[in-house]
């Protein structure tokens, strides 16, 4: 039943996507604000279909350890999920991303109009500039810069380096850095078809201020966001479990 119900959520997602595009292809030469509002929408179409088809919903824990001001949004990184729900959980937020996410066709040229700061990863140091010069601009204009310090999508449970650009950012923009724990990847896997069904959560946890040294901040962040991911991965795997699923 679950494959089922997460075969069906697949073929609305491709579904609704598909109408979206077509149906948004004015706001390609409309103001950049437009895009933003009607990527709200399709998310939101999205997200309520995941819970109609496949019963997964969410939560968001710690909306109080949000600072008031310019943020940087340093989140675990383990499904797609939260690359949908940063967009909903904060106003207009300028995401990292590296550049061959604009090559996909129609959606990358949605994703170009958001406003996002994309990278070539493969530049090295001049790719950490531009992506600093990026940053600044989005910051400027009041947007909350979201970066996912491990670079890629994580299994639960999997440790990959954090890599500096977060420090860069830290460093350059004088701006507090809110890390974000979450379990999605035990609802939601990379490339798995199951959609598990329950409650995801994502938690806010409280900011790490400006001034600190790039060891002494990498390693807070690290332990911040990774502690907080690991007891939310247990979490929700103890409730699976009391309902018999076994997932991720």
């Amino acid at each position: 039943m679950i494959l089922l119900r997460s075969a069906l959520f697949i073929l609305f997602l491709w579904l609704w996507t598909a109408t979206m595009t077509l149906l948004y292809t004015p706001l390609l030469v409309l103001p950049r604000r437009w895009t933003v509002l009607a990527a709200r929408f399709w998310i939101r179409g999205a997200l309520i279909g995941l819970k109609l088809f496949t019963g997964l919903g969410w939560e968001v824990r710690g909306r109080e350890h949000l600072p008031a001001g310019g943020m940087i949004i340093a989140s675990k990184h383990q499904s797609t999920f939260e690359t949908f729900a940063m967009h909903l959980m904060f106003d207009d937020p300028a995401y990292v991303l590296k550049r061959e996410l604009l090559w996909i066709p129609c959606f990358g040229w949605y994703l170009f109009k958001s406003g996002v700061i994309a990278i070539d990863r493969s530049a090295g140091t001049r790719a950490l500039k531009t992506m600093v010069k990026g940053a600044e601009t989005a910051a400027a204009e009041g947007r909350p810069i979201v970066i996912f310090p491990e670079g890629t999508r994580a299994a639960p449970g999997t440790k990959r380096p954090y890599h500096s650009g977060v420090a860069m950012l830290y460093g350059a923009l004088d701006l507090p850095v809110v890390p974000i724990a979450l379990n999605s990847g035990v609802f939601w896997g990379r490339g798995a078809l199951r959609k598990y069904p329950g409650t995801l959560t994502i938690e806010i946890l409280p900011p790490i201020a400006p001034g600190l040294d790039r060891r002494a901040f990498m390693a807070e962040l690290e332990q911040r966001i990774e502690t907080a991911s690991d007891r939310l991965v247990a979490e929700a795997r103890h409730a699976l479990s009391e309902r018999g699923i076994a997932a991720a």
